[in-house]
């Protein structure tokens, strides 16, 4: 299965797609400086094959390379970051507790 993960910014969506078909997205908000990631879908025929992860991966790193902040208010995405401590620099310090990430 072929992925490619695009920036809607008009429907402020990160979208990914498999062989084609949308698969799934993230709902984000944009602020100067920051990015909010407000919720992530995924489409039932692509659970458990990984999507979920390739997508936010995707917007994180695009995150870092844009140099915003991330604000990971949804679930999925401050789970990954959890699991992914790596990630967890993209959130401001002072922002980690509300969202129940480590400190460091």
């Amino acid at each position: 299965m072929k992925t490619e993960v695009v920036d809607r910014p008009e429907a402020h969506r990160y979208q990914i797609l498999a062989d084609g078909e949308v698969a799934g997205y993230v709902e984000y908000q944009l602020s100067p400086g920051e990015i909010m990631f407000i919720h992530t879908e995924i489409d039932e025929a692509y659970e458990g094959k990984g999507i979920g992860s390739v997508l936010v991966r995707h917007v994180l790193d695009d995150a870092r390379e844009r140099g915003l902040a991330v604000l990971p208010l949804c679930p999925f995405v401050r789970g990954w970051i959890s699991r992914h401590e790596d990630y967890l620099d993209l959130v401001p310090a002072e922002a980690r507790q509300k969202y129940n990430l480590p400190a460091a």
